[in-house]
């Protein structure tokens, strides 16, 4: 579980996030959603330690990240997977490369521990026998898989996803949608989705927060959304069904 509490963020003088408030809990889909330029990419950032909020706090199952010390912050680093939003895979690395860098990195495992893991991890995410294959040799949809699969390489209790169907076709875009419901209830990972994608928020929408202009304007699942009335939330969605 995540608690956002008065999470405000200031840049220069001028207010990006005011008094963010949310909780987010295991084994569900939660999405952020809001209008570019809204704060919701800051609210993330500021999640996973890249931005330091100017207030508030920030709790990962009872710890106050915000409050930890060096060491302690990079022990939950080590809890996140991250999918980033153009999968930000390494080129010049092949496929079982990509995947086996966090292992590497943060682990003690062996080579052989680190390739059993990495074909694990590809197997979960539907994909087998393109492990020397690069970057440039996949398509965008498998790209988005090999990021599902090095995110969850390390097994980890939190999962952040920024954008993970963009410039996806619907069709690639409902596989990784299911992907990511898959993964998080089967692991009971507490998984956080920055998303313009309205139709994987009536899907997949445990629970939404929707930011406008800073503020947390709206929170329910993808049945309240539904039937909303806040103005604001009305608009941006008739605004992204087109």
């Amino acid at each position: 579980m995540i608690v956002l509490a008065d999470i405000t963020k200031t840049f220069e003088g001028r207010e990006v996030l005011k008094n963010v408030s949310a909780t987010f809990e295991k084994g569900k889909c939660s999405f952020v959603i809001g209008a570019s330029g809204s704060g919701k990419s800051v609210l993330m950032k500021c999640m996973v330690g890249l931005i330091e909020p100017t207030s508030g706090s920030i709790i990962f199952d009872e710890r106050d990240f915000l409050r930890l010390d060096y060491y302690q912050r990079k022990e939950v680093r080590q809890e996140i997977g991250m999918l980033f939003q153009g999968s930000a895979l390494f080129d010049s690395l092949s496929v079982e490369d990509n995947v086996a860098f966090p292992l590497r990195m943060f682990t003690n495992m062996n080579k052989k521990q680190v390739l059993d893991r990495v074909n694990f991890c590809l197997q979960r995410v539907k994909l087998e026998n393109v492990n020397r294959l690069f970057p440039s040799n996949i398509s965008g949809g498998m790209k988005k898989r090999v990021g599902i699969a090095r995110a969850i390489a390390l097994n980890p209790k939190y999962l952040f996803c920024d954008e993970p169907n963009s410039g996806l076709d619907p069709v690639t875009s409902r596989i990784i949608d299911d992907l990511i419901v898959e993964i998080t209830q089967e692991y009971d990972i507490t998984t956080i989705i920055n998303s313009h994608d309205i139709k994987s928020v009536f899907d997949m929408g445990d629970h939404i927060v929707f930011i406008y202009q800073g503020k947390s304007l709206w929170e329910g699942d993808k049945d309240q959304i539904r039937s909303s009335d806040n103005k604001e939330l009305r608009t941006f969605i008739k605004a992204s069904e087109f």
